[in-house]
């Protein structure tokens, strides 16, 4: 939908974005808490996302897995968000509740309306749009890079955070509750000049 937007339009609102002091991660309730390996098979930390998960590709989620879940944890919860967005506050691309601890990865495309969800796999919530499951990434173009935050949370417990919860909800229920953290961040972005192929050789994209 973003990608309509004119270039000179997204250039001229370049400076407006939520922030990164506004990620969930790094929200004071959430106290202090120790550290969870976080990764993806289809791109590296600070690299940019391949099209087939943004609005320019397929649009489904990408692969996921971690290590480092510490003793003690009763549920996983994830939660992306583009910092960069030109909001108040950060989009909400996609939330997952109530992992199994047990559960180590999240398979190509599994972020996707589940209902209610189940004991093993959780529940996926609701993103920025009201809708259940994966919102893939749209920058607007000649923004410049955006910076999409996936971020796993250990907890020791808590309360529920409801059926389809929000990112809100979700904060709410880790307060006092986060054993560690982990962060995973992909970028995007339209009409820049983004890196491509193994030599690093660059083009003009969207």
């Amino acid at each position: 939908m973003l990608e309509h937007v004119p270039h000179w339009l997204g250039q001229a609102i370049k400076g407006l974005r939520a922030g990164a002091d506004k990620l969930a991660i790094v929200q004071p309730e959430l106290g202090t808490f120790e550290s969870i390996r976080l990764a993806s098979p289809a791109f590296a930390n600070g690299a940019r996302l391949p099209d087939r998960f943004t609005a320019d590709g397929a649009g489904v989620s990408p692969p996921l897995f971690w290590t480092g879940i510490p003793e003690g944890t009763q549920r996983l919860a994830l939660i992306v968000e583009d910092a960069d967005a030109p909001a108040p506050q950060p989009l909400v691309h996609a939330v997952v509740w109530n992992l199994s601890p047990t559960v180590e990865q999240l398979a190509e495309g599994a972020i996707r309306e589940d209902g209610d969800g189940d004991a093993r796999h959780g529940d996926v919530g609701r993103n920025s749009y009201f809708g259940e499951g994966w919102l893939p990434p749209d920058p607007p173009t000649g923004h410049g890079v955006h910076n999409y935050a996936f971020q796993l949370f250990a907890l020791d417990g808590g309360p529920e955070a409801g059926k389809n919860p929000g990112r809100s909800a979700i904060v709410k229920a880790m307060a006092g509750h986060v054993l560690a953290a982990g962060l995973l961040t992909g970028t995007y972005s339209r009409g820049e000049r983004a890196p491509v192929g193994p030599a690093g050789a660059t083009v003009a994209r969207g």
